[in-house]
């Protein structure tokens, strides 16, 4: 089953809805492909390559991490490895999203991958919780990705041009890595759903400050592979993992409780 007629998709009332809840998000993705268009310039790409790089790649956290390590000519395994395991997050999205588009074609499905971000997730399966039944055709569940995507690839794609574009009349006094740096944490804070994700990025945190003096940035994949083994045992199904997610939910059902407390005591 193909996907339907773009025509028939801008149309729709859900890629409207997409559209707009994204929108609301956009300000900060578009502060960091700003910073990120900017980055790749000073940090020695040419207009081209950069150019070449933020339609192809298409990932702003890889970017930023894989700059500065072409900037200091690291081995190319180190810098495949980096975004590699900077990306891996998407075999969790796919994953995730493989029930509600694997009745489309491979070529349309790899479509769908390269348009899809962070917050198109978030956003859709906040949405669309339950997935389809098997041979199953909801409705507007396609048109309302797209909708999440589209306003998610213009708040990005244009900032980023617009910064390599100009790279050389932005002064670096400007302040823009701090700027960027303030999006992502925007970005980073949306994307934290439960205590379990608060956990694992605050592992993710210190196990990169005490790993920030390793060579080549490495210290970016140690947190990374941190926060992928936090997570992995609390999803397992090990003792370690069972305690730890009992404890979660302890913490948050106490405070829970006492807001609940503080709230008859005002009335």
């Amino acid at each position: 089953m193909s996907m339907p007629p773009l025509r028939s998709v801008l149309r729709h009332p859900a890629y409207r809805s997409g559209l707009g809840e994204m929108a609301g998000v956009s300000l900060g993705i578009a502060a960091w492909g700003l910073v990120t268009g900017v980055a790749m310039v000073k940090g020695g790409l040419s207009v081209p390559l950069a150019l070449l790089m933020t339609f192809t790649v298409f990932a702003g956290s890889a970017q930023l991490a894989t700059i500065p390590l072409i900037a200091l000519s690291a081995p190319v395994w180190v810098i495949w490895a980096t975004a590699f395991c900077v990306n891996l997050r998407f075999v969790i999205f796919s994953a995730q999203w493989r029930p509600y588009f694997m009745r489309f074609p491979l070529r349309q499905r790899l479509m769908l991958g390269y348009f899809s971000g962070d917050l198109n997730y978030v956003l859709f399966m906040r949405r669309y919780a339950e997935p389809p039944a098997e041979g199953d055709v909801p409705e507007g569940q396609i048109e309302y990705f797209w909708g999440s995507v589209s306003a998610n690839y213009l708040a990005w794609q244009i900032p980023s041009v617009l910064g390599i574009l100009l790279a050389d009349v932005v002064p670096t006094q400007w302040g823009l890595g701090f700027a960027g740096t303030l999006a992502l944490l925007g970005l980073t804070y949306s994307l934290v759903s439960d205590r379990a994700t608060l956990f694992a990025a605050v592992v993710a945190g210190a196990a990169a400050v005490a790993a920030f003096a390793l060579p080549l940035k490495l210290y970016i994949v140690v947190a990374i592979a941190a926060a992928v083994c936090v997570g992995l045992m609390i999803d397992g199904g090990d003792d370690a993992g069972r305690r730890l997610r009992a404890w979660l939910e302890r913490t948050g059902t106490r405070r829970l409780d006492a807001h609940a407390r503080d709230k008859e005591c005002a009335a």
